[in-house]
């Protein structure tokens, strides 16, 4: 969160709990088998288990997945897990309380916690754990981080830091990949490489022995830009096609113009179509205009 905040999107101009299931149905329709709610913080739509009972209910959906800083996920797993939520992705910087606050400019780690410890309590294992390592600020916890898989099935992924909009992002913060494993490899040298699954983002890795494993997300010194098969619909409607570009396609405007479902793919298709083959790079990305992390979704 940025230390000014951010401004609110007036609640007209975001996608409705019915809109969301109908543009989901037309993604699911053309082969769609996985959807992410993530935010900003997606636990803070009251009709996030409406959303998710909607989604739970489209044919060949296989993979329902929230991304959330944690702190409403114990009050609020019970309702979602009902609705058909089948993993979650947790956001955590830092093991130490203090520096949790400071980072989050808020406190919340206690509440964290007990949101992974609920989360596995109800089975959702491997639970990740998203950790953007960052120079000067956590970069030595990372090694506190892999023991934690000692106990826990819990997957970290460490991921690279990115430039976007108003994050004070320069390339003095990066702790590039091979720097992450280098430093986790003087404590555990005989890590093991695992099988990364298709389109995975994350390059995994395990310590013999542990419950849970970890891995690195590198988008900035080893993109995985070939791979990819994501994309992106921010809360006001817009499609992303790729997390760093700057092209959106607002569907929100087009559905709300009253078209069916054959052009609403048309135009999703055309967007597909043109995008990138990579990202521009990490000091190109820097410099160009965009929107914040929290006004994208992770």
């Amino acid at each position: 969160m940025p230390a000014e905040g951010v401004q609110l999107t007036k609640k007209e101009h975001l996608l409705t709990t019915e809109e969301i299931i109908r543009i989901a149905s037309v993604f699911v329709a053309g082969g769609v088998k996985k959807i992410r709610l993530t935010g900003g913080e997606p636990l803070l739509r009251p009709d996030i288990a409406e959303i998710c009972e909607g989604l739970n209910s489209l044919p060949g959906l296989e993979d329902i997945v929230l991304t959330t800083n944690g702190v409403l996920l114990t009050r609020k797993l019970p309702s979602l897990l009902k609705s058909g939520l089948r993993s979650v992705n947790i956001s955590l910087d830092t093991l130490i309380p203090a520096k949790f606050e400071l980072i989050a400019r808020r406190r919340g780690w206690e509440k964290v916690i007990e949101g992974i410890d609920s989360a596995l309590d109800a089975g959702l294992v491997p639970l990740k754990i998203n950790c953007v390592v960052t120079r000067g600020v956590n970069e030595e916890e990372m090694v506190d981080f892999v023991k934690w898989t000692e106990k826990k099935a819990v997957d970290v992924r460490f991921i690279e830091y990115m430039p976007f909009a108003e994050n004070k992002w320069n390339d003095k913060k990066i702790v590039p990949y091979f720097e992450m494993l280098d430093i986790i490899k003087r404590k555990y040298p005989d890590l093991i490489r695992l099988q990364d699954k298709p389109n995975d983002t994350s390059k995994a890795y395990k310590v013999p022995g542990f419950k849970g494993q970890f891995g690195f997300i590198t988008s900035m010194t080893a993109n995985f830009c070939g791979s990819c098969n994501r994309l992106r619909l921010t809360a006001d409607g817009n499609l992303k096609v790729c997390l760093f570009g700057n092209a959106e396609v607002s569907l929100r405007d087009v559905l709300r113009s009253g078209v069916g479902d054959s052009e609403l793919r048309e135009v999703i298709g055309d967007a597909v179509q043109r995008k990138k083959k990579q990202h521009a790079g990490m000091l190109n990305i820097a410099k160009a205009p965009g929107r914040p992390m929290i006004l994208i979704g992770g």
